[in-house]
Protein backbone atom coordinates (compact mmCIF):
# COMPACT_ATOMS: atom_id res chain seq x y z
CA UNK A 1 0.00 0.00 0.00
CA UNK A 2 1.59 3.71 -1.27
CA UNK A 3 1.24 6.92 0.71
CA UNK A 4 0.26 10.11 -0.68
CA UNK A 5 3.21 11.52 0.67
CA UNK A 6 5.88 8.45 -0.60
CA UNK A 7 7.03 10.76 -3.45
CA UNK A 8 8.13 13.88 -1.03
CA UNK A 9 12.19 13.35 -0.95
CA UNK A 10 12.59 15.96 1.47
CA UNK A 11 15.69 15.79 3.19
CA UNK A 12 15.71 17.60 6.71
CA UNK A 13 18.77 19.36 7.47
CA UNK A 14 20.96 18.50 10.70
CA UNK A 15 23.75 21.29 11.47
CA UNK A 16 26.86 19.32 13.60
CA UNK A 17 28.35 22.74 13.66
CA UNK A 18 30.11 22.91 17.65
CA UNK A 19 29.06 27.04 18.19
CA UNK A 20 25.73 26.35 15.99
CA UNK A 21 24.32 23.62 18.57
CA UNK A 22 24.82 25.63 21.51
CA UNK A 23 23.27 28.68 19.90
CA UNK A 24 20.80 27.41 18.85
CA UNK A 25 19.46 25.15 21.97
CA UNK A 26 20.55 28.67 23.98
CA UNK A 27 18.22 30.60 21.73
CA UNK A 28 15.20 28.43 21.51
CA UNK A 29 14.77 26.51 25.13
CA UNK A 30 12.88 27.83 27.97
CA UNK A 31 15.33 28.41 31.09
CA UNK A 32 13.56 26.19 32.50
CA UNK A 33 15.06 22.97 30.46
CA UNK A 34 18.49 25.11 29.52
CA UNK A 35 19.54 25.26 33.05
CA UNK A 36 20.15 21.27 33.68
CA UNK A 37 23.86 21.22 32.31
CA UNK A 38 26.51 19.42 34.16
CA UNK A 39 29.68 20.11 32.33
CA UNK A 40 31.23 23.84 32.25
CA UNK A 41 31.65 22.90 28.24
CA UNK A 42 28.78 21.43 26.73
CA UNK A 43 28.87 18.13 26.06
CA UNK A 44 27.21 17.61 22.17
CA UNK A 45 26.54 13.21 21.52
CA UNK A 46 26.53 12.50 17.84
CA UNK A 47 26.08 8.43 18.50
CA UNK A 48 26.63 5.41 20.48
CA UNK A 49 27.02 1.81 20.27
CA UNK A 50 26.45 -0.65 23.04
CA UNK A 51 28.24 1.64 26.29
CA UNK A 52 30.27 4.13 24.49
CA UNK A 53 29.71 6.86 22.77
CA UNK A 54 31.09 10.12 20.71
CA UNK A 55 30.62 13.66 20.24
CA UNK A 56 30.35 15.87 17.29
CA UNK A 57 34.13 16.12 17.07
CA UNK A 58 34.17 12.10 17.12
CA UNK A 59 36.32 11.83 20.44
CA UNK A 60 34.74 8.38 22.18
CA UNK A 61 33.41 7.91 26.26
CA UNK A 62 32.97 5.20 28.21
CA UNK A 63 29.34 5.67 29.36
CA UNK A 64 28.76 5.59 33.08
CA UNK A 65 25.60 7.67 33.59
CA UNK A 66 23.33 5.64 30.83
CA UNK A 67 21.82 9.23 30.37
CA UNK A 68 20.16 8.94 33.76
CA UNK A 69 19.99 5.25 33.68
CA UNK A 70 17.98 5.09 31.04
CA UNK A 71 19.77 3.64 28.65
CA UNK A 72 19.60 -0.31 30.25
CA UNK A 73 20.31 -2.89 27.21
CA UNK A 74 22.88 0.03 24.90
CA UNK A 75 22.80 2.13 22.57
CA UNK A 76 21.87 0.88 18.95
CA UNK A 77 20.47 -2.27 19.68
CA UNK A 78 19.68 -3.98 17.12
CA UNK A 79 16.53 -6.54 18.98
CA UNK A 80 15.43 -2.86 20.16
CA UNK A 81 15.94 -1.56 16.59
CA UNK A 82 14.23 -4.17 14.98
CA UNK A 83 11.22 -4.42 17.43
CA UNK A 84 10.91 -0.33 17.09
CA UNK A 85 11.27 -0.05 13.70
CA UNK A 86 8.94 -3.12 13.04
CA UNK A 87 6.10 -1.27 15.12
CA UNK A 88 6.87 2.23 13.91
CA UNK A 89 6.19 0.82 10.18
CA UNK A 90 2.89 -0.52 11.43
CA UNK A 91 1.67 1.85 13.77
CA UNK A 92 3.09 4.72 15.80
CA UNK A 93 0.67 5.39 18.25
CA UNK A 94 -2.70 3.96 19.38
CA UNK A 95 -4.61 5.58 22.20
CA UNK A 96 -5.20 3.43 25.21
CA UNK A 97 -9.19 4.07 24.31
CA UNK A 98 -8.52 1.77 21.60
CA UNK A 99 -7.07 -1.65 21.74
CA UNK A 100 -3.24 -2.89 20.35
CA UNK A 101 -2.11 -5.98 21.42
CA UNK A 102 1.87 -5.18 21.95
CA UNK A 103 1.02 -3.00 25.27
CA UNK A 104 -1.05 -5.39 26.93
CA UNK A 105 2.01 -8.10 25.68
CA UNK A 106 3.99 -5.69 28.02
CA UNK A 107 2.12 -5.42 30.83
CA UNK A 108 1.82 -9.37 31.15
CA UNK A 109 5.50 -9.58 30.62
CA UNK A 110 5.91 -6.90 33.39
CA UNK A 111 3.80 -8.46 36.14
CA UNK A 112 5.95 -12.01 35.42
CA UNK A 113 9.05 -10.18 37.23
CA UNK A 114 6.90 -9.34 40.55
CA UNK A 115 6.66 -11.77 43.76
CA UNK A 116 4.04 -14.77 43.04
CA UNK A 117 0.99 -15.01 45.04
CA UNK A 118 -0.48 -11.56 43.97
CA UNK A 119 -2.49 -10.50 41.25
CA UNK A 120 -0.73 -7.60 39.85
CA UNK A 121 -1.82 -5.39 37.03
CA UNK A 122 -0.12 -2.42 35.28
CA UNK A 123 -1.03 1.11 34.29
CA UNK A 124 1.81 2.45 31.53
CA UNK A 125 2.31 5.66 31.04
CA UNK A 126 5.58 8.20 29.79
CA UNK A 127 8.21 8.97 32.82
CA UNK A 128 8.61 8.19 36.34
CA UNK A 129 8.14 11.44 37.71
CA UNK A 130 4.49 11.00 36.00
CA UNK A 131 4.10 7.25 37.94
CA UNK A 132 4.96 9.26 41.12
CA UNK A 133 2.59 11.36 41.03
CA UNK A 134 -0.09 8.33 39.99
CA UNK A 135 0.87 7.11 42.90
CA UNK A 136 0.34 9.51 45.34
CA UNK A 137 -3.04 9.77 44.25
CA UNK A 138 -4.05 5.70 43.83
CA UNK A 139 -2.84 5.38 47.79
CA UNK A 140 -4.79 8.46 48.67
CA UNK A 141 -7.76 6.86 46.42
CA UNK A 142 -7.47 3.55 48.17
CA UNK A 143 -6.40 4.14 51.62
CA UNK A 144 -8.98 7.16 52.14
CA UNK A 145 -6.35 8.70 53.74
CA UNK A 146 -3.91 12.08 52.94
CA UNK A 147 -1.05 11.85 54.89
CA UNK A 148 1.99 10.67 53.01
CA UNK A 149 5.65 9.69 54.12
CA UNK A 150 8.95 9.91 52.18
CA UNK A 151 12.38 10.05 53.28
CA UNK A 152 14.72 13.30 53.39
CA UNK A 153 17.44 13.35 50.64
CA UNK A 154 15.03 11.56 48.64
CA UNK A 155 14.59 12.02 45.03
CA UNK A 156 11.28 11.08 42.62
CA UNK A 157 10.81 13.56 40.30
CA UNK A 158 10.51 16.84 39.39
CA UNK A 159 6.73 17.34 38.72
CA UNK A 160 4.73 19.22 41.07
CA UNK A 161 3.56 15.84 42.96
CA UNK A 162 7.03 14.27 42.52
CA UNK A 163 9.05 17.06 43.76
CA UNK A 164 6.77 17.28 46.69
CA UNK A 165 7.88 14.07 48.26
CA UNK A 166 11.38 14.85 46.88
CA UNK A 167 13.93 15.76 50.02
CA UNK A 168 16.44 17.57 48.27
CA UNK A 169 16.12 21.36 48.45
CA UNK A 170 17.52 21.58 44.79
CA UNK A 171 14.60 20.37 43.40
CA UNK A 172 11.82 21.58 45.09
CA UNK A 173 10.54 25.14 43.55
CA UNK A 174 10.01 27.73 45.79
CA UNK A 175 6.56 27.86 45.87
CA UNK A 176 4.05 25.61 48.46
CA UNK A 177 4.48 22.08 47.65
CA UNK A 178 2.03 20.00 47.59
CA UNK A 179 -0.10 19.43 50.61
CA UNK A 180 -0.04 16.06 53.24
CA UNK A 181 3.86 15.15 52.79
CA UNK A 182 5.72 14.33 55.98
CA UNK A 183 10.03 13.59 55.78
CA UNK A 184 11.03 10.50 57.95
CA UNK A 185 15.31 10.92 58.22
CA UNK A 186 17.03 8.36 55.53
CA UNK A 187 18.97 5.98 57.43
CA UNK A 188 22.01 6.83 55.50
CA UNK A 189 24.62 4.45 57.32
CA UNK A 190 27.70 6.99 56.34
CA UNK A 191 25.92 10.54 56.85
CA UNK A 192 22.75 9.98 58.55
CA UNK A 193 21.85 11.34 61.77
CA UNK A 194 21.97 8.05 64.03
CA UNK A 195 25.11 7.00 62.19
CA UNK A 196 25.06 3.07 61.47
CA UNK A 197 22.40 1.04 62.83
CA UNK A 198 18.24 0.48 62.03
CA UNK A 199 16.05 0.87 65.18
CA UNK A 200 16.56 4.49 65.68
CA UNK A 201 15.69 5.51 61.98
CA UNK A 202 12.40 3.07 62.42
CA UNK A 203 11.73 5.08 66.10
CA UNK A 204 12.13 8.46 63.82
CA UNK A 205 9.79 7.07 61.41
CA UNK A 206 6.94 6.63 64.39
CA UNK A 207 7.68 9.76 65.55
CA UNK A 208 6.89 11.60 61.92
CA UNK A 209 3.55 9.16 62.03
CA UNK A 210 2.47 10.09 65.40
CA UNK A 211 2.96 13.85 65.80
CA UNK A 212 3.35 15.38 62.01
CA UNK A 213 0.81 13.30 60.57
CA UNK A 214 -2.93 12.59 61.62
CA UNK A 215 -2.35 9.05 62.92
CA UNK A 216 -3.16 7.57 59.67
CA UNK A 217 -1.01 6.97 56.49
CA UNK A 218 -2.49 6.70 52.82
CA UNK A 219 1.50 5.67 52.35
CA UNK A 220 5.25 6.15 52.34
CA UNK A 221 7.22 6.44 49.13
CA UNK A 222 10.86 5.38 49.03
CA UNK A 223 13.54 4.00 46.97
CA UNK A 224 15.29 1.00 48.25
CA UNK A 225 18.91 3.04 46.95
CA UNK A 226 18.56 6.48 46.70
CA UNK A 227 19.57 7.66 43.46
CA UNK A 228 19.95 11.47 42.50
CA UNK A 229 20.72 11.55 46.10
CA UNK A 230 23.91 9.99 46.13
CA UNK A 231 23.43 6.14 45.64
CA UNK A 232 22.24 5.57 48.96
CA UNK A 233 21.30 2.02 50.02
CA UNK A 234 18.65 1.27 52.98
CA UNK A 235 20.58 -0.78 55.67
CA UNK A 236 18.58 -4.26 55.69
CA UNK A 237 15.88 -4.33 58.38
CA UNK A 238 14.66 -0.96 57.14
CA UNK A 239 12.08 -1.38 54.76
CA UNK A 240 10.30 -4.10 55.91
CA UNK A 241 10.57 -2.14 59.66
CA UNK A 242 8.91 0.81 58.04
CA UNK A 243 6.77 -1.39 55.92
CA UNK A 244 4.78 -2.57 59.02
CA UNK A 245 5.08 0.78 60.81
CA UNK A 246 3.06 1.95 57.49
CA UNK A 247 0.43 -0.48 57.51
CA UNK A 248 -0.54 -0.25 61.08
CA UNK A 249 -1.64 3.55 60.66
CA UNK A 250 -3.25 2.15 57.57
CA UNK A 251 -1.25 3.24 54.24
CA UNK A 252 0.50 1.84 51.67
CA UNK A 253 4.44 1.16 50.60
CA UNK A 254 5.30 2.31 47.61
CA UNK A 255 8.62 1.73 45.94
CA UNK A 256 10.30 3.48 43.49
CA UNK A 257 12.31 1.46 41.20
CA UNK A 258 12.76 4.12 38.08
CA UNK A 259 16.77 4.14 39.34
CA UNK A 260 17.55 0.82 40.93
CA UNK A 261 15.27 -1.46 39.18
CA UNK A 262 15.27 -4.01 36.38
CA UNK A 263 18.51 -5.65 36.99
CA UNK A 264 20.80 -2.78 37.89
CA UNK A 265 21.75 -4.06 41.34
CA UNK A 266 22.59 -7.59 39.88
CA UNK A 267 21.36 -9.24 43.34
CA UNK A 268 17.76 -9.18 41.70
CA UNK A 269 15.41 -8.08 39.14
CA UNK A 270 14.16 -5.57 41.72
CA UNK A 271 16.06 -3.82 44.38
CA UNK A 272 13.33 -4.19 46.87
CA UNK A 273 13.36 -7.92 45.89
CA UNK A 274 16.56 -8.24 48.59
CA UNK A 275 14.72 -6.61 51.49
CA UNK A 276 12.33 -9.48 51.89
CA UNK A 277 9.25 -7.54 51.35
CA UNK A 278 6.45 -7.31 48.78
CA UNK A 279 5.10 -3.39 48.22
CA UNK A 280 1.94 -2.43 47.71
CA UNK A 281 3.04 0.09 44.66
CA UNK A 282 6.03 -0.58 41.93
CA UNK A 283 7.03 2.42 39.82
CA UNK A 284 8.97 1.97 37.51
CA UNK A 285 10.71 3.86 34.19
CA UNK A 286 14.03 5.11 32.98
CA UNK A 287 15.68 1.53 31.93
CA UNK A 288 12.65 -0.19 31.25
CA UNK A 289 12.35 1.49 27.61
CA UNK A 290 15.80 1.76 26.63
CA UNK A 291 15.76 5.52 26.35
CA UNK A 292 11.81 5.76 24.96
CA UNK A 293 9.41 7.19 26.94
CA UNK A 294 8.07 4.30 29.41
CA UNK A 295 7.04 3.95 32.52
CA UNK A 296 4.88 1.56 34.70
CA UNK A 297 2.98 1.56 37.54
CA UNK A 298 2.92 -1.96 39.18
CA UNK A 299 0.09 -2.36 41.33
CA UNK A 300 -1.70 -5.06 43.61
CA UNK A 301 -5.65 -5.71 41.62
CA UNK A 302 -7.43 -4.83 44.45
CA UNK A 303 -5.66 -1.37 45.22
CA UNK A 304 -6.15 -0.50 41.65
CA UNK A 305 -9.72 -1.40 41.52
CA UNK A 306 -9.79 1.97 43.43
CA UNK A 307 -9.73 4.30 40.24
CA UNK A 308 -11.78 2.45 38.27
CA UNK A 309 -14.76 4.37 38.33
CA UNK A 310 -12.40 7.72 37.67
CA UNK A 311 -10.94 8.90 34.19
CA UNK A 312 -7.25 8.83 34.62
CA UNK A 313 -6.19 9.16 31.46
CA UNK A 314 -2.06 9.88 29.33
CA UNK A 315 -1.98 10.42 25.96
CA UNK A 316 0.83 8.88 24.91
CA UNK A 317 0.67 6.49 27.60
CA UNK A 318 0.98 2.86 26.45
CA UNK A 319 2.40 3.85 23.22
CA UNK A 320 3.15 0.80 21.28
CA UNK A 321 6.52 1.49 19.65
CA UNK A 322 7.64 2.51 23.58
CA UNK A 323 6.62 -0.66 24.49
CA UNK A 324 7.84 -2.66 21.73
CA UNK A 325 11.14 -1.10 23.12
CA UNK A 326 9.82 -2.31 26.34
CA UNK A 327 9.10 -5.93 25.57
CA UNK A 328 12.51 -6.19 23.56
CA UNK A 329 14.48 -4.56 26.91
CA UNK A 330 13.01 -7.96 28.98
CA UNK A 331 13.76 -10.10 26.56
CA UNK A 332 17.40 -9.14 26.26
CA UNK A 333 17.76 -8.88 30.24
CA UNK A 334 16.55 -12.30 30.91
CA UNK A 335 18.27 -13.80 27.43
CA UNK A 336 22.01 -12.70 28.12
CA UNK A 337 21.98 -12.66 31.74
CA UNK A 338 22.47 -9.22 32.39
CA UNK A 339 21.40 -9.25 35.69
CA UNK A 340 23.99 -11.53 36.67
CA UNK A 341 26.27 -9.37 34.55
CA UNK A 342 25.42 -6.62 36.33
CA UNK A 343 26.62 -8.14 39.66
CA UNK A 344 29.33 -9.28 38.14
CA UNK A 345 31.06 -6.12 36.42
CA UNK A 346 29.78 -4.32 39.29
CA UNK A 347 31.71 -6.10 41.96
CA UNK A 348 34.71 -5.74 39.95
CA UNK A 349 34.24 -1.65 39.39
CA UNK A 350 33.56 -1.48 43.39
CA UNK A 351 36.79 -3.08 43.86
CA UNK A 352 38.51 -0.72 41.66
CA UNK A 353 36.85 2.43 43.20
CA UNK A 354 37.77 0.87 46.86
CA UNK A 355 40.91 0.40 45.57
CA UNK A 356 41.21 4.36 45.07
CA UNK A 357 39.76 5.29 48.03
CA UNK A 358 42.66 3.50 50.09
CA UNK A 359 45.15 5.61 47.91
CA UNK A 360 43.14 9.07 48.53
CA UNK A 361 42.11 10.74 51.85
CA UNK A 362 39.06 13.29 49.54
CA UNK A 363 37.33 9.82 49.23
CA UNK A 364 34.94 9.51 52.22
CA UNK A 365 33.49 6.22 51.18
CA UNK A 366 32.51 3.81 48.61
CA UNK A 367 29.20 2.14 48.02
CA UNK A 368 26.27 0.84 45.73
CA UNK A 369 25.71 -2.60 44.36
CA UNK A 370 26.20 -3.99 40.78
CA UNK A 371 26.08 -1.29 38.36
CA UNK A 372 24.50 1.05 40.63
CA UNK A 373 28.08 2.66 42.12
CA UNK A 374 28.62 6.10 44.15
CA UNK A 375 32.34 7.37 45.78
CA UNK A 376 31.60 10.42 47.98
CA UNK A 377 34.35 13.35 48.27
CA UNK A 378 35.41 15.08 51.59
CA UNK A 379 37.45 17.46 53.16
CA UNK A 380 38.04 15.50 56.17
CA UNK A 381 37.20 11.52 56.64
CA UNK A 382 36.89 12.49 60.14
CA UNK A 383 34.27 15.48 60.17
CA UNK A 384 32.74 13.99 56.53
CA UNK A 385 32.84 17.51 55.73
CA UNK A 386 31.04 17.26 52.14
CA UNK A 387 34.16 18.42 49.16
CA UNK A 388 31.90 19.66 46.48
CA UNK A 389 34.49 22.31 45.18
CA UNK A 390 37.13 18.89 44.41
CA UNK A 391 34.21 17.41 43.16
CA UNK A 392 33.45 19.37 40.53
CA UNK A 393 37.23 19.05 39.15
CA UNK A 394 36.98 15.82 39.42
CA UNK A 395 34.16 15.63 37.32
CA UNK A 396 35.86 17.50 34.58
CA UNK A 397 38.66 15.20 34.30
CA UNK A 398 36.38 12.23 33.54
CA UNK A 399 35.34 13.74 30.97
CA UNK A 400 38.43 14.87 30.02
CA UNK A 401 40.18 11.00 30.61
CA UNK A 402 36.89 9.45 28.67
CA UNK A 403 34.11 8.73 30.84
CA UNK A 404 30.56 10.07 30.98
CA UNK A 405 29.07 10.27 34.73
CA UNK A 406 27.56 11.94 37.30
CA UNK A 407 28.05 14.53 39.98
CA UNK A 408 25.26 13.92 42.59
CA UNK A 409 23.80 14.11 46.30
CA UNK A 410 22.51 16.98 48.46
CA UNK A 411 25.76 18.73 48.47
CA UNK A 412 26.98 17.55 45.15
CA UNK A 413 30.14 15.65 46.50
CA UNK A 414 29.14 12.16 44.62
CA UNK A 415 30.50 10.92 41.54
CA UNK A 416 27.31 8.51 40.27
CA UNK A 417 28.68 5.70 38.33
CA UNK A 418 25.72 3.86 36.86
CA UNK A 419 26.62 2.36 33.53
CA UNK A 420 24.17 0.23 30.93
CA UNK A 421 23.78 -3.42 31.68
CA UNK A 422 25.33 -4.59 28.87
CA UNK A 423 29.32 -3.28 29.92
CA UNK A 424 31.40 -6.38 29.94
CA UNK A 425 34.37 -7.07 31.67
CA UNK A 426 36.76 -5.88 29.06
CA UNK A 427 35.43 -2.04 29.91
CA UNK A 428 36.86 -2.63 33.43
CA UNK A 429 40.35 -1.44 32.83
CA UNK A 430 39.76 1.14 30.55
CA UNK A 431 36.87 2.60 33.33
CA UNK A 432 40.31 1.98 36.30
CA UNK A 433 42.88 4.01 33.46
CA UNK A 434 40.64 6.66 33.49
CA UNK A 435 39.07 7.42 36.98
CA UNK A 436 42.58 6.62 37.97
CA UNK A 437 43.99 9.13 35.75
CA UNK A 438 40.96 11.65 36.79
CA UNK A 439 42.28 11.97 40.10
CA UNK A 440 46.13 11.94 39.96
CA UNK A 441 45.10 15.05 37.94
CA UNK A 442 43.63 16.28 40.53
Amino acid sequence: MTSQFDHDQHKFEVEWDTAAIVERRNTYYAASQRAFVPYQQPLIFSRGQDNYLWDEKGNRYLDCLSQNLTISVGYNNPVVTREVVQQAQTLQHCTTMFFHPVPAHFAEELTRTMPAGEEWTVHLMNSGAEAIDMALLLARSYTGNIDIVALTNAYHGATFGAQSVTGISGFRHNLPQLGGVQFAPVPDQYRGIHGVGVEPYLSDLEGTIHYTTCGRLAGMVLEPIQGYGGIVPLPEGYISGAQERVKAAGGLLIVDEVQAGMARTGDSFWSFQQHGVVPDIVVAAKGIGNGFPLAALIVKREIAEAMSQKFYFHTYGANPVSCAAGRAVLHLIEKHELQQRARKVGAALLAMLEDLASRHEAIGEVRGRGLMLALELVKNRSSKEPDPETMLRLFENTRANGIVASKSGAYRNVLRICPPLCTQMEDAPIFEEAINSSFESL
